[in-house]
């Protein structure tokens, strides 16, 4: 028997029977939408390690530097507007300023083609498995830019005149054990502190392998559980904090001196669309050359949350589109941002030079 008007087929994925969108794909596509975000918070490390600024128009944004002021003892009844003989102000403290302009990128796309024949023939959900490449692809380009971005302002000058430089640490470190792991992040808390930086907001980012050696190491069970105040063990394979610091792990660590978009094996496509220059010799914006030499063994990054920024036009977006002369769905996620150096003195590269 044929369908008819009061028995028709149930679409799935039509909203409210088509009583508003007659599109059959309305719904699935959501779900497509909503595993992309999701995978993409998944696998992102460098989202809330730095500060995020959302612009609803515009090209650049501009965050303040400032200085610092100093003290002076006060001789009674002596002018606070009073000058040095050289004609310095005696009392009165000259906050230098700065301003540091962080340009949006061209958009960054990853994109797929589903042919509706091989969804038909799959026996698993072809959608699912694509939203969480495309998701892994932004992520993974993001944390490579702003990693890039955080050791760029390692190795950078003072942003104010008389500030402090970007922190790079390379004598006497020892990566490949977990006793010189530790030693390298009392380092990183000692240099912080002499940066006047915060000690709110620390974290260093490892690869997996310093972050499980840094754990499992024996001797270092009494001081990594002291430092826990208890709640660090082995057992749980987690190491929240030391010296104060958060301790993350992050495979793209080791993606930061490739040059390019590694999923191309070019290096203008990844050029082309930066318009940030984060300060590195050997290279432009992000696709510099960010190797640590051919004596570097191990590194480790990290600083605080105020190191680096990132301006964000186009938060993750996806878009979907049956063509039909192509008889298949085309599916894009894209982003805007751009990523620049802040307060370089609150970043940190830790390079293993004994190797």
């Amino acid at each position: 028997m044929a369908l008819t008007a009061s028995s028709p087929a149930s679409r799935v994925g039509l909203i409210n029977g088509g009583a508003v969108n007659s599109d059959t794909d309305a719904l699935f596509l959501k779900v497509f939408s909503g595993e992309i975000l999701t995978t993409f918070e998944e696998y992102n490390v460098m989202k809330g390690l730095h500060m995020v600024r959302t612009i609803q128009n515009g090209k650049t944004a501009q965050f303040p530097a400032t200085g610092i002021a100093t003290a002076t003892y006060h001789s009674a009844g002596n002018s606070l507007l009073e000058t040095e003989s050289g004609g310095a102000a005696k009392y009165l403290s000259d906050i230098k300023k700065s301003e540091i302009t962080i340009a949006i990128d061209d958009v960054l796309i990853a994109s797929t083609f589903l042919a509706n024949i091989d969804e038909l023939k799959s026996h698993y959900d072809v959608r699912s498995i694509y939203a969480q490449e495309l998701g892994k692809a932004l992520a993974k380009r993001f944390d490579i830019a702003t990693m890039k971005t955080l050791i760029a302002g390692a190795r950078q000058g003072a942003t104010i005149t008389g500030g402090k430089s970007g922190i790079q640490i390379t004598s006497g470190v020892d990566l490949a054990s977990g006793t010189g792991l530790l030693s390298a992040l009392f380092a990183m808390a000692e240099e912080l502190d002499g940066n006047d930086i915060p000690s709110e907001d620390r974290f260093a980012i490892l690869t997996p392998t310093q972050y499980y050696k840094l754990i499992s190491d024996s001797n270092l069970n009494i001081a990594l559980n002291r430092d826990y105040g208890g709640e660090g063990s082995v057992a749980q394979g987690t190491a929240p904090m030391v010296a104060g610091i958060r301790i993350f792990k992050s495979n793209h660590l080791a993606d930061v001196t490739a040059l390019g978009d590694a999923s191309s094996g070019t290096t203008d496509d990844a050029n082309a669309g930066v318009k940030n220059d984060v300060f590195d010799t050997n290279g432009v914006g992000y696709d510099g050359d960010f190797s640590v030499g051919a004596a570097g063994g191990g590194r480790i990054i990290g600083g605080h949350k105020a190191g680096i920024g990132t301006v964000k036009l186009l938060d993750l977006a996806t878009e979907s589109e049956y063509q039909i002369e192509r008889q298949g769905t085309l599916f894009v996620a894209k982003y805007a941002m751009g990523h620049g150096v802040i307060r370089p003195e609150a970043c940190v590269e830790i390079v293993d030079q004994t190797a």
